[in-house]
């Protein structure tokens, strides 16, 4: 009995620590997006541009500038609400799954080589591309086009419970997972990516010593490196998902979207707003391997054995 005991208590030890690694991922990724959204609003609006066949803004600044003009700082954080809705379970998912992927994978391995890392990443990225990232994607979309609409004519979404609503009324749950495969393609990659970079830039800080603590600025821009090389490699993939998210009926695949905008808008289209993203992404990126950092060292002080 006594073994028993100590076996379940040992289990759901474990079970509340890998929900507590959860929950860190998921504050640092709110934390985040509060810091970094004026970066996100202007990067979905620049990607979006022309959908309708008439452009808008000449960049980024004049975006900012004309949001701003017509609606005021605050203007530069609509759709705060439905990032922050998900972003949290998203960055939980993503560092929960990657920690669970290491452990699973490579059961007491303390450094993990690229190819052990890109497999852990990619595993984590794909898992939130399918519970967190593309419905929260698709509802984010959809809100700051929706707002893009002028005076005297009113959104559609009086807020986001309303917008969901309306959306799965009207297209059925499917609604909310447009564009899936370039989200998982986009995910997926991104995550391989920046762990494989932010892994082997702070093992290379660390030397032949392990246990040596990495000091928030050297991991903030481990972190930041690592989210820059995620956007220069998969930004066409990006927009090829915004595009599909914000006009669903326009296009049947990824693949005749990627032609459509090939064909109709050059090269050049594949990379629209990659300035905006790449600030955010910098930011973003380097503020959550921070906090998430910081908080397992947390956990390996209190409980040594909690992996």
């Amino acid at each position: 009995l006594s073994v028993c005991l100590s076996v379940c208590l040992s289990v759901c030890l474990s079970v509340c620590l890998h929900l507590l690694v959860c929950l860190t991922g998921g504050i640092a990724g709110g934390i985040e997006i509060m810091c970094t959204f004026p970066t996100e609003y202007v990067k979905t609006h620049m990607q979006i541009d022309q959908n309708e066949g008439t452009r808008l803004y000449k960049g980024a600044i004049d975006c900012v500038r004309k949001t701003v003009k017509d609606h005021g700082v605050r203007g530069l954080y609509r759709g705060l609400d439905v990032l922050l809705y998900g972003s949290i379970p998203k960055s939980a998912v993503r560092f929960g799954a990657y920690e669970s992927a290491k452990n699973f994978y490579y059961p007491g391995q303390v450094r993990l080589s690229k190819l052990q890392s890109m497999t852990c990443g990619l595993t984590a990225g794909m898992l939130e591309a399918v519970f967190a990232v593309c419905p929260m994607e698709t509802i984010k979309v959809r809100f700051i086009d929706d707002r893009r609409r002028k005076l005297p004519e009113k959104p559609r979404f009086r807020g986001f419970f309303h917008g969901v609503s309306l959306i799965v009324k009207e297209e059925g749950v499917r609604g909310v997972y447009k564009g899936l495969i370039p989200t998982m393609m986009k995910q997926g990659s991104n995550q391989a990516v920046r762990f494989v970079i932010y892994n082997g830039l702070m093992q290379w800080i660390q030397g032949a010593d392990q246990t040596k603590v990495v000091g928030v600025i050297p991991t903030f821009l481990c972190g930041g490196t690592a989210g820059a090389c995620s956007v220069l490699f998969n930004t066409p993939v990006d927009v090829v998902k915004t595009r599909m998210q914000t006009n669903a009926n326009r296009y049947r695949n990824a693949w005749h979207c990627t032609t459509s905008m090939l064909k109709e808008e050059g090269a050049l289209a594949f990379y629209k707003g990659i300035g905006p993203r790449m600030a955010r992404v910098v930011m973003d990126v380097g503020l959550v391997f921070v906090l998430y950092s910081r908080s397992i060292m947390a956990l390996d002080w209190a409980f040594p054995n909690w992996k």
